[in-house]
C-alpha cells in the first residue's frame, strides 16, 4: 500500500466529515469542541513550567533583602528601603517604604519613578480594594496619596496587594533585617537549596495526575458520532470500498475532527489565558503573558492529539465488521477478557516498587519509574471499567420501565458508557492517592506552633524609639483587643566585648512582667532577677557587680552601656511566658532601666483578642500602623506548614478545579451527541406513549450505574496507587476517608450536574417532530 493511497482515502474521510450536512457538521462540531477542550487544558499544562519560572523571575528581580551585617556607604546610586508587609483579612499585601539617596538611585520593577513622602504607588488589585467599600479598614492603615500604578514586571500576579510609599529619615533606621541601604534590586547569588525528594515527587504526581484525564477525553471525544459514522461506512462498502480502504476513511474522518479541535482548542486556550488574568484561585493569580506554552510542547501537543485520535478510531474498529450492507452490531458481542486488563496496573506497581522505602533521605526517585508507574496505574482503570460495567450489568434484573430501558441501553452499548466514566474514574483515582500522600507527609512539614495562642493571637514589633508601654496602651484601647501587654528585651553581660557569660534582660511595666514571672511585689524602679528558668544566671545577680547592656561581639558593634546590679534586687519565679518559654536572667521596670538603654531593646506587643468582634485583628493592624509604619503585627496560629508544600497542595487543587471543570463541560458534550443519536428512538417511544418522566429516569439509571461502578473501582484503585506512594516515601499507611469520600463526592457532582443540564435537550428531543425524515 503506497502514501498517495493513504492520503487519498484519508482526505476522503476528511470531505466525508465537513460533507455531511447539517447532522455532519453538528457531528464534527460534537467532536472538535470535545477534543478542543482537551487540547485547551492541555496547552495550559504545557504553560505552567513557564509561568511558574516568570512568577520565580520576577520574584528574584525585585528583591530587597540582604543577609549581612555590611551596608554600603551613600551614594547617589543607593537607596534605603523598609519592608512593611501587612496582611487584611488573610490576604498578604506587599509593601515597601521606599527613599532614593541620589538621582542614579534604580527603581523598583514596575515603577517609573519613586513616589516621594506621603505618596504611593500601589498594583492595580490594591487601587481596586482602597476604592471599593470593603477596603476602608485598609485604607486607613496606608494614609498615602495614591499617584501611580506598579506595572506588570514589578508583580508576580494579576491580583497581588502590593505598595511602594515614600518616606523620609529611613537611613537613621537601618537595622540590617526590616531596614536596609542597597544599591540594587534582585538577589545576585543563585539558590543553592537542596531539593527534597519528596517534594520533587508530589509536583511529578501533581502533573501526571493531571493530564491523565485530558488524555481519557480527548481519546473518548474522537469517538463521538461513532454509531452514524459506521453507517456511513456500511454505505462505502455497498460502493465499492473494500474493509482497510473503509477504515482509512474513518482515521480521515477522525483526523479531520482533531484537527478541528486543535483549532477550537487553540481558540479556548487564547480565551482562557486572557480569562486567567482576571481571576484569582486559592490566592494564586498569573498575568495572560505569563502563560506561553513551549514551543517544543506545542508541537508535541500538535502531534499528539491527532496521532492519538486516529489510532483510537483505528482501534476502535478492529472489532467491527463493516458489511455492505451493516455493521455486525446486532449479533451480541465477545465477552470482554480480564486477564489482560490486569496486567497494566500489574506493570504499574512493578515499575514502582523498585522504590519502595527510599524515603526522604534515599529518595533519587527515578522520573520516568514513577511517571511510568503512574500513568499504567491510572490507564489500568480505563481497561478495568468497560469489563466491570460489561459484567454487572448482565446480571442486573428487571425492575421499573425506566430502570429496564437503562439496563437494556447499558447492555447493547457499555464500552460507549463506560468510555463516558473513564475521565471521572481516572480523575478520582489519581486525587484519591494524592490526598493520601499528602495526609501521609503532612505533619513531616507541618509544625505545631510553640507560642500559646489561648493567651495571646497576635504579636506586634514595635520599633526603638516608641515606648512600648504608651504602644500597650494604645492598643488597649483598640476595638477587640482585650488585652495589650508590652515587653521588651535585651542582653546583659559579663564584659563589654565577645562576653563569655550573659543572661537575658525583660524589661515591662509591673503588669506585662507578671505574664513571665511569679512577681512578690512590684512597683516601677524595682529589678528581679529569676530562677527557674531554662538558664541558670544567678552568679550575674551579685549586687553591686557591673554588667554591659548590649555588649560588642566579633563584627558587631554594640552599645555597650555599664549597669551595676542594685543590693535591692529581689526574687522572683520564672513561668511560662505567652510563647512558653520560661526566661532567665533578669526582670527590669522602666524606672530601672540606665539611660540610652531603650534603644538597644527588642520591643513587643502580645494582644489578646476578643474574636466576637469583626475584624479585630484588622483594627489591632490599623493601630500599629498609627504607631508606626513598621511596626510589624503578626498573627499566632498552632500550625505551621512549609510554603514549598503549601504550594504544591495549592497547585493541585487549582489543576484538579480546572480538570473537573474540562470533565464537566466534556461529558456534557458527550451526553449531548448520545441523546442526538438517540433523537428518532425517544420520539417513537413518546409517540407509543412513553412518559417522559419515565425516559428521563432511564437517563439518570444509564448515568448512575457506570458512574457508581467507576467511582468504586477509582476508590480502590487509588488506595492502591497511595499506600505504595507513602511506602515509597517511608511514610506509615493511613487511609484518609474524609479526602476518600470527598474525591469521591466531587466525581458524582459533576456526574450529577452533567445529568441535570442535559435534561432540558432531552425534554425537547423527545417530540413526534423527531420522526420525520427526507
Amino acid at each position: 500500500m503506497n502514501v498517495r493511497q493513504w492520503w487519498r482515502d484519508l482526505a476522503m474521510g476528511a470531505r466525508f466529515a465537513f460533507t455531511g450536512g447539517r447532522e455532519g457538521w453538528v457531528r464534527m462540531l460534537l467532536t472538535g469542541v470535545g477534543v478542543g477542550l482537551g487540547v485547551a487544558l492541555l496547552l495550559l499544562t504545557t504553560a505552567v513550567p513557564n509561568a511558574l519560572a516568570v512568577r520565580h523571575e520576577r520574584e528574584e528581580a525585585r528583591l530587597d533583602y540582604t543577609y549581612g551585617r555590611t551596608t554600603p556607604p551613600r551614594a547617589d546610586d543607593t537607596f534605603v528601603i523598609a519592608d512593611t508587609d501587612t496582611t487584611f483579612r488573610q490576604r498578604e499585601v506587599r509593601g515597601r517604604l521606599v527613599e532614593p539617596e541620589g538621582p542614579r538611585a534604580p527603581l523598583p520593577p514596575g515603577l517609573e519613578r519613586y513616589p516621594a513622602a506621603g505618596e504611593m504607588v500601589v498594583s492595580p488589585a490594591l487601587r481596586s480594594l482602597l476604592a471599593s467599600g470593603g477596603g476602608k479598614l485598609l485604607r486607613e492603615r496606608l494614609p498615602y496619596r495614591i499617584v501611580g500604578t506598579i506595572g506588570e514586571p514589578g508583580l508576580v500576579g494579576s491580583h497581588e496587594l502590593a505598595y511602594y510609599a515614600g518616606a523620609e529619615g529611613l537611613a537613621a533606621r537601618i537595622d540590617h533585617s526590616q531596614v536596609n541601604r542597597l544599591a540594587h534590586y534582585g538577589d545576585p547569588a543563585p539558590s543553592t537549596e537542596r531539593s527534597d525528594p519528596v517534594l520533587v515527587l508530589l509536583t511529578l504526581v501533581v502533573f501526571v495526575v493531571l493530564l491523565m484525564p485530558v488524555a481519557v477525553f480527548i481519546a473518548a471525544a474522537a469517538r463521538f458520532g461513532g454509531e452514524r459514522r459506521d453507517r456511513r461506512l456500511a454505505a462505502l462498502r455497498l460502493v465499492g470500498s473494500d474493509s482497510r480502504m473503509t477504515r482509512r476513511t474513518a482515521a480521515g474522518e477522525a483526523l479531520a475532527g482533531s484537527l478541528l479541535g486543535l483549532v477550537l482548542g487553540a481558540v479556548f486556550f487564547l480565551i482562557g489565558r486572557q480569562a486567567a488574568g482576571s481571576v484569582e484561585i486559592l490566592d494564586i493569580s498569573v498575568f495572560p503573558s505569563y502563560l506561553n506554552p513551549s514551543p517544543l510542547l506545542v508541537a508535541l501537543v500538535a502531534v499528539a492529539v491527532p496521532a492519538a485520535t486516529v489510532a483510537v478510531t483505528l482501534l476502535a474498529l478492529r472489532g467491527v465488521v463493516i458489511e455492505p450492507l451493516g455493521v455486525v452490531r446486532a449479533a451480541r458481542p465477545a465477552r470482554r477478557r480480564l486477564w489482560w486488563r490486569l496486567l497494566l496496573p500489574a506493570a504499574g506497581l512493578a515499575m514502582l516498587y523498585p522504590m519502595v522505602g527510599q524515603g526522604r533521605e534515599h529518595g533519587n526517585f527515578n522520573q520516568y519509574l514513577v511517571a511510568g508507574g503512574v500513568i499504567a496505574l491510572l490507564v489500568g482503570v480505563t481497561a478495568l471499567l468497560p469489563w466491570a460495567v460489561e459484567t454487572v450489568v448482565a446480571r442486573l434484573g428487571a425492575g421499573s420501565v425506566a430502570w429496564q430501558l437503562a439496563v437494556r441501553r447499558l447492555q447493547l452499548s457499555s464500552g460507549t458508557a463506560a468510555r463516558m466514566v473513564n475521565g471521572i474514574a481516572v480523575a478520582v483515582a489519581g486525587a484519591i492517592a494524592l490526598q493520601m500522600l499528602f495526609s501521609g507527609v503532612d505533619s513531616v512539614y507541618t509544625t505545631q506552633s510553640a507560642n500559646d495562642v489561648s493567651r495571646a493571637q497576635m504579636q506586634v514589633s514595635v520599633p526603638s524609639g516608641i515606648p512600648v508601654a504608651a504602644a500597650a496602651r494604645k492598643f488597649a484601647h483598640t476595638p477587640g483587643v482585650r488585652r495589650a501587654d508590652g515587653l521588651a528585651g535585651g542582653e546583659l553581660a559579663v564584659t563589654r566585648k565577645d562576653p563569655e557569660t550573659s543572661g537575658q534582660l525583660t524589661v515591662g511595666d509591673c503588669r506585662a512582667l507578671r505574664e513571665v514571672a511569679a512577681l512578690p511585689s512590684c512597683r516601677d524602679g524595682d529589678v528581679f532577677a529569676l530562677e527557674g528558668g531554662e538558664q541558670d544566671t544567678s552568679r550575674l545577680a551579685r549586687p553591686g557587680r557591673t554588667l554591659y547592656l548590649d555588649p560588642s561581639y566579633s563584627g558587631e558593634r554594640g552599645a555597650e552601656i555599664a549597669w551595676t546590679v542594685p543590693r535591692s534586687i529581689q526574687r522572683a519565679r520564672s513561668v511560662e511566658d505567652p510563647t512558653n518559654v520560661r526566661r532567665s536572667g533578669f526582670l527590669m521596670t522602666p524606672g530601672a532601666l540606665p539611660a540610652g538603654a531603650a534603644r538597644t531593646l527588642s520591643q513587643y506587643v502580645y494582644l489578646s483578642l476578643d474574636e466576637s468582634v469583626p475584624d479585630a485583628r484588622e483594627y489591632a493592624r490599623n493601630t500599629a500602623a498609627r504607631i508606626s509604619p513598621m511596626a510589624d503585627a503578626a498573627t499566632w496560629a498552632a500550625t505551621e506548614q512549609s510554603k514549598r508544600f503549601t504550594s504544591i497542595r495549592t497547585g493541585l487543587l487549582v489543576g484538579a478545579a480546572c480538570v473537573l471543570a474540562l470533565i464537566g463541560a466534556s461529558l456534557l458534550v458527550s451526553q449531548l451527541e448520545q441523546l442526538r443519536e438517540r433523537r428518532r428512538l425517544l420520539s417513537a417511544l413518546v409517540a407509543f406513549g412513553t412518559r417522559r418522566r419515565t425516559l428521563g429516569l432511564s437517563v439518570l439509571w444509564q448515568t448512575a450505574v457506570p458512574i457508581a461502578l467507576g467511582l468504586l473501582l477509582a476508590t480502590g484503585v487509588g488506595l492502591t496507587l497511595g499506600a505504595v506512594l507513602l511506602r515509597m516515601t517511608s511514610t506509615p499507611v493511613r487511609v484518609d476517608w474524609a479526602s476518600v469520600l470527598s474525591m469521591t463526592g466531587a466525581g458524582a457532582a459533576v456526574v450529577v450536574a452533567v445529568t441535570l443540564l442535559s435534561l432540558p435537550p432531552l425534554f425537547r428531543l423527545m417530540r413526534p417532530e423527531g420522526l420525520r425524515t427526507e
